[in-house]
């Protein structure tokens, strides 16, 4: 892929959108495709977008008629797309002759709009988006699991379901195996394998958007609600193997009683 910038104003404005829980790549065969790892297009309006199969796109200096059209050619490729496409943008200045990239609050300046400065930008602005469903799926979990736990510190659980402990069980494992084995978020871009001084750029993004920290603190959360869940149905498993041991004794206590009357009924 040659280094040539890709984007020749000198501001424009970047945008994550997460359109849903997968994007077949594999089935999308444009003309206008600039790089492969990962999925880089140029679009007609001069603007740039990276694509990755977890549902994510980045949209580069992209007019929101072009993006519409995008996301609308992209609908039969989605798997569970979401109701509300959710997004996150940020400015981007072009330097010429600035040393190394910085990053300023909502804003980057950069000496150039390479391809590969280009994929390390959406790479983090991916792995945010797509953190930021993953906040909001986990807090709900955490709506439905504090009561749970509220009553197991009471020592009242009769009244709940192993169904629903397995359920949040489900829930929990189904999240922490998307964020690890499909999105990779704890995991580097390849592009900066190729290119190692773009790692600078990466870490200073990955700080800003708090990637490592946020990510972390999804996996304490859902080690808490998977604990959680797996406490209460031992709890459960506990108090039906009770029962089941006072059926077991209950039944021999007859059976004891039956055969004591019918050696009675001999002797007599």
């Amino acid at each position: 892929m040659s280094e040539i910038a890709l984007i020749e104003t000198d501001s424009f404005e970047v945008e994550s959108c997460l359109l849903g829980e997968r994007l077949d790549l594999r089935a999308l065969a444009r003309e206008d495709l600039i790089d492969t790892l990962p999925c880089t297009l140029k679009l007609r309006d001069g603007g740039v977008v990276v694509l990755y199969r977890y549902g994510a796109a980045v949209f580069f200096n992209t007019s929101p008629e072009c993006k519409a059209e995008l996301i609308e050619t992209l609908t039969p490729f989605v798997q569970t797309p979401m109701e509300t496409p959710l997004s996150e943008k940020m400015g981007v200045r072009i330097q010429e002759g600035l040393r190394h990239e910085t990053v300023s609050g909502s804003t980057m300046t950069l000496p150039e709009a390479t391809p590969k400065r280009l994929q390390v930008i959406a790479d983090v602005l991916a792995k945010s988006i797509v953190l930021d469903a993953y906040e909001a799926r986990i807090a709900a979990h955490f709506v439905r699991i504090e009561p749970i736990a509220l009553r197991l510190e009471e020592g009242h659980y009769g009244g709940m379901r192993a169904k629903e402990a397995l359920k949040h069980i489900g829930s929990a494992l189904i999240s922490e195996h998307q964020m690890v084995g499909r999105v990779e978020i704890s995991e580097k871009p390849e592009v900066l394998w190729e290119s190692p001084e773009l790692e600078r750029l990466y870490a200073r993004l990955s700080d800003e958007f708090e990637i490592e920290d946020r990510y972390t603190a999804l996996e304490r959360k859902l080690g808490l609600i998977s604990r959680t869940a797996e406490t209460l149905l031992e709890l459960i498993q506990a108090k039906h193997s009770y029962r089941l041991e006072w059926y077991i004794i209950i039944l021999i206590g007859v059976e004891i009683v039956i055969s004591l009357y019918e050696l009675f009924i001999k002797l007599y």
